[in-house]
Order: structure tokens, then C-alpha cells, then sequence
């Protein structure tokens, strides 16, 4: 219920993006303001994510989401509102996104610390992948309705079916069931917490592994999205068809990818897996930079999104599976400002680069510096990557079989375990095999009403 409530609130989303950069640019005429409405949204996601990681270890996380949402929704028919009465000036418009932008970068670490608590941890990695899933294929969808409502209705009208769809997500979040989670000591500041997270991920290995690599993979590989339309214009000379052409197909590669990672996870193991995908992301982007036409543009940067959610969804699986319920918030804040700070740095970067150089030759250099520095990585910090393997199993001990008499303790296993016969089957004293350890059985929580 949450997964499709997401998926209207994202579509309603990315309706609303290209409505703003439509509006502003038909209004100026001037691609500055284009870029700065479109920062304004972004920017706070990764200046303010901490602050939102924080406040999801501290309140109630389902209540705070909700308040944010209805934040959001605010901001939104404002929008929709100054549109639809001529107020349309850029400034006015781009502070209003900024406010939306704020709303969003403080809740949406809620929304990811709340999927540990939502499914089996077995079963997190395909959670993450269908949240990713969904948010790329509101980025196909999305656009394009957005469109059909410019043509049909106007700005306006775009605006305020991105509020509306944010009802979706107030009324699944109302159904949801979450367990209560520790809480801090009201004492505490906010300074106080933002620093205990900090110390944290760079305590949990794991989490400082992702950290890090999200990090260089924001620098050298994430800006091939900002430069999508350089690709369009400047190298295939398919003005807006091309960027339209390539946006699709990365979103659909993306989606695709999403749905193939919980099967691959289970064949080839979550941290195998994460490990493979960063390595086939730089050769995927390398090819991208050296394809011909439009379509087989279009298949290679399919090919990007597939192996590029691969290596976002594995490394934000990591710190979910890693941090520490209480600073799960704080952790995944820290993980999200790195990759909405240093994404920006890269694109200037490598957009500042390609004017001389040409959008292919900086394409394909990124490939060849990205997997460079992962095989830098891994052979001076190979820790980093055995890392993202999955952390190890917690023993349950459980008293002797043989009675308080003996009292020597023994350990049980799962159910479904080899010990335990056939899957599903409960394990009793007899099954148990002494000195076997392993992992303790989770219950499902987050049950819907």
C-alpha cells in the first residue's frame, strides 16, 4: 500500500518539476533561472537530510512523515495557486520550491529508516529496489502526463495534481502499523545527535564503506544524468526528442534493473551483488559514451540506469541492514547529504569539462577514472568492500533441553533451518544441535489495518 501510494506522490512529483521548468523558462527565456528553480528543489536534500535523520530517530516516525507530506501538499497548492492568479514572477516560484524541497529533505530519511521496520530483513534488498523502481517509473510517467496536462489544462493544473497526490501517502501512512522504536533522552540536542550519527557510520564498517563510495560514485559517475541533455544536443543533435529519448530509457533500464535485484541477490548474495554492479556501472557508462545514433544511445544509457540503481539500491541496503535501529535516521541522513552534495560538485565539474573536451570524451573518461578508483579500492582497502556483505547472524541461546539440571545452555536455529527439517517447520529440543549458532527469527511488523 505504501510502494503504490509512493508511486502516485512521485508521479505527481515529476509533474511538477518539468511544470516549474517549463513555466520559469517560458516566463525568462533564461536558462539560469531553469537551473535554479531546479536546484532549489534538490539542493536541500543534501544540506538538510541529516536535520531529517535526526528527527526520525527522535519522533515518531510514522506521525512526522505525515506531517511533512501534508508540508509538501501545502507547498504545492501554493504553487498552484500563484499560477493560477498570474503570480508566476521566477523568484517567487523558486522560493516556494526551496520551502517544498525543505519539507522533503527532512522527511524522506523517515521514510527510508521505516523500511527495516516494514519487511523481513531477508527481503530488504527487494524492498529497496521496488522503492527505487517506483521512483523511476514516476520519472516515465510523470513527464509525460505532465504534457498531456500542459496541453490540456496549464500550469496550474500540473501543480495541483502533485498536491492531491500527496493525499495517497497521508492515507496508506494512517493504515501503516510501525513498532515502537527507543528514543533518546529528551535531554539531547540536536547538535549532540547529529554528532553521535556521525560517529556512528565512521564506527559501523559497513556504513562507512557506503558512505564513502556513494561518495565517489557521486563525483565520478552520478553527473551523466545532468549531462543528459549535452548528450541529446550537443553530441546527437536531437535537440528535445533526444533528451527526451535518453531521460526514458535510463528510467525504464532503471526500473528493469530494480525488479531483476532481488532474484540476482539471491543467486549471487547481497554483497557479491553490490559488488558486481559497481564494477559493470563504469563500463556500462564508458559505452554509453562511445555509442552511435540515438536509439543505441537510448540501450546503452538503458543499460547505465540498470547497473546505476544496482549500485545506489546495494549501497542504501547496506546502511539499512547496518545501522543501528536507534540511529538508523541519522546514518541514512549522512548517506543521503553525501550523494545530494557531491553530485552537484561532480556535474559543474564535468559540465564545466565537456565544453572543451566534448560531452563523449568526458563520458568515457568518468567510466575510466570511476572503475580506476574502485580498483584503487580495493587493493588498498579491500576492507571496504568485504564490508557490504551482510553483517553476521546474532545466536539465540536457549536453555538446555536436558533440563535446569544441566544447565548448560544450548543454541536454537530458525525455523526452516537444516536442523529443523522441512521450511517452515518449528524447531523442539530434539532438533537442536549443539554449539550450532545462528540467526533469530524477526517478526513482521508494520501490519496494515
Amino acid at each position: 500500500m505504501l510502494w503504490s501510494a509512493a508511486l502516485v506522490s512521485n508521479v505527481g512529483t515529476w509533474m511538477q518539476t518539468v511544470a516549474l521548468g517549463y513555466v520559469v523558462t517560458r516566463n525568462t527565456h533564461n536558462p539560469l533561472w531553469t537551473g535554479v528553480v531546479a536546484a532549489a528543489a534538490f539542493v536541500p536534500i543534501g544540506l538538510l537530510s541529516p536535520v531529517g535523520g535526526a528527527l526520525a530517530d527522535r519522533l515518531d516516525r510514522r506521525r512526522w512523515l505525515m506531517a511533512t507530506t501534508v508540508a509538501e501538499a501545502a507547498f504545492a497548492a501554493l504553487l498552484a495557486l500563484l499560477s493560477a492568479s498570474g503570480h508566476e514572477q521566477p523568484w517567487l516560484l523558486t522560493l516556494v520550491a526551496l520551502a517544498g524541497g525543505c519539507a522533503s529533505a527532512i522527511g524522506f530519511p523517515t521514510y527510508q529508516a521505516m523500511l527495516p521496520d516494514l519487511v523481513e530483513q531477508q527481503d530488504l534488498l527487494a524492498a529497496v529496489s521496488l522503492s527505487s523502481a517506483q521512483f523511476n517509473l514516476g520519472r516515465v510517467i510523470g513527464p509525460a502526463l505532465a504534457g498531456v496536462v500542459l496541453v490540456a489544462g496549464g500550469v496550474a493544473w500540473a501543480f495541483a495534481a502533485n498536491a492531491v497526490s500527496f493525499g495517497a501517502v497521508v492515507v496508506a501512512l494512517a493504515l501503516v502499523r510501525l513498532p515502537r522504536h527507543e528514543r533518546p533522552p529528551a535531554a539531547e540536542t540536536l547538535w549532540s545527535r547529529l554528532v553521535e550519527g556521525a560517529r556512528t557510520t565512521v564506527a559501523e564498517p559497513g556504513c562507512r564503506a557506503a558512505v564513502v563510495l556513494i561518495g565517489v560514485v557521486a563525483l565520478v559517475g552520478s553527473p551523466f544524468i545532468a549531462l543528459v541533455p549535452a548528450m541529446a544536443v550537443d553530441a546527437l543533435h536531437r535537440g528535445a526528442t533526444g533528451t527526451s529519448v535518453l531521460v526514458t530509457g535510463q528510467g525504464v533500464g532503471a526500473v528493469v534493473g530494480a525488479l531483476a535485484l532481488a532474484p540476482l541477490a539471491v543467486a549471487l548474495g547481497r554483497g557479491r551483488l553490490v559488488r558486481r554492479a559497481l564494477l559493470a556501472f563504469p563500463v556500462a557508462l564508458a559505452a554509453y559514451g562511445v555509442a552511435g545514433g540515438l536509439w543505441t544511445e537510448a540501450l546503452a544509457i538503458a543499460v547505465v540506469g540498470a547497473c546505476y540503481i544496482g549500485v545506489l539500491s546495494g549501497l542504501n541496503t547496506v546502511v539499512q541492514l547496518r545501522a543501528p535501529s536507534a540511529a538508523r535516521g541519522r546514518v541514512l541522513g549522512i548517506y543521503m547529504m553525501a550523494l545530494g552534495t557531491i553530485y552537484p560538485v561532480g556535474a559543474i565539474v564535468e559540465g564545466a569539462i565537456a565544453r572543451p573536451l566534448g560531452i563523449r570524451a568526458v563520458t568515457v573518461g568518468a567510466g575510466v577514472a570511476l572503475l580506476a578508483l574502485l580498483a584503487v579500492i580495493g587493493l588498498v582497502r579491500r576492507s571496504w568492500l568485504v564490508a557490504l556483505d551482510d553483517p553476521e547472524p546474532v545466536p539465540v541461546v536457549a536453555p538446555d533441553p536436558g533440563g535446569p539440571e544441566t544447565g548448560a545452555p544450548s543454541v536454537v536455529p530458525v525455523a526452516g533451518g537444516p536442523e529443523a527439517g522441512a521450511p517452515g517447520a518449528v524447531p523442539v529440543a530434539s532438533d537442536v544441535a549443539p554449539g550450532r549458532a545462528v540467526p533469530a527469527r524477526r517478526e513482521l511488523p508494520g501490519a496494515v489495518r
